[in-house]
């Protein structure tokens, strides 16, 4: 009786994506879990090519998992395989962190608070617009928080349509000077690709703007270098992924 009641409860967690060689979540959790004492726990990586491939995994062997953290290309995809979506991750349509309870998968969007939280030191009184470079599952979370602080996001992408979006081609002097905030939501620039960067006028960025990019490895992206360069304030996406991890630990404990 004593020996096993000394016994932890084992729990597995992971993240769920494409390419996640680089990613920083496994060596988060690994180490959180020694520091709060809980070794028996474990985070592994789920790399899935398609869309199929995913598909097969949550509904045939995800349930001895606890819960899970989604990134690129699948925080929309995999929403209609969810039985429950809570009300801010419906609204932006993007599912960053699954709960499983009672083999149910209950979707949450954690990067609104992990971007917020990072953002707010940041801010001055005068940032009122912001250009958020890509249209996936990350950028719908950043408008949204922009969106609510009361700063008006404008999406560029590749691939503009209704009016919502903007070209990049089109970015030029008196758009770049109108909008005090630049997000890059893209992978663009993330390891081992670190020499690219997202293709903007570098040279209307001056010390009025804010520059975040969600990419974390390398620490300075070119993209950042090179805003940093025109005076720019800047912020990587580290400490975004630090406080959207604690709050799906805050989750998985609910």
């Amino acid at each position: 009786m004593g020996a096993t009641s000394k016994l932890k409860k084992i729990r597995k967690f992971g993240l769920i994506g494409k390419t996640l060689k680089h990613s920083f979540s496994k060596s988060f959790f690994t180490k959180k879990f020694k520091e709060i004492n809980q070794i028996q726990n474990s985070y592994q990586n789920f790399e899935f090519q398609t869309e199929k491939d995913l598909a097969d995994f949550l509904l045939e062997e995800v349930f001895y998992l606890s819960g899970f953290n989604i990134t690129n290309p699948y925080k929309e995809s995999i929403i209609p395989y969810l039985d429950e979506i809570e009300k801010e991750a419906k609204i932006i349509r993007a599912v960053n962190t699954v709960f499983i309870k009672n083999n149910k998968l209950i979707g949450y969007n954690t990067d609104v608070y992990g971007f917020f939280e990072s953002l707010r030191p940041l801010l001055k009184k005068g940032d009122k617009k912001a250009l958020v470079l890509g249209t996936g599952g990350a950028s719908k979370s950043i408008a949204y928080v922009l969106s609510s602080i009361g700063i008006v996001p404008t999406f560029i992408s590749r691939n503009p349509e209704n009016g919502v979006r903007i070209h990049y081609d089109d970015l030029n002097k008196d758009l770049m000077e109108a909008n005090q905030i630049i997000v890059n939501c893209t992978p663009i620039g993330t390891m081992p690709n670190s020499e690219k960067y997202p293709d903007i006028p570098y040279q209307y960025i001056n010390e009025t703007h804010l520059v975040y990019d969600l990419v974390y490895n390398p620490e300075k992206t070119k993209f950042l270098l090179k805003a940093e360069k025109q005076g720019a304030r800047i912020q990587n996406g580290l400490k975004m992924l630090q406080l959207q991890a604690e709050k799906s630990w805050e989750i998985w404990n609910s």
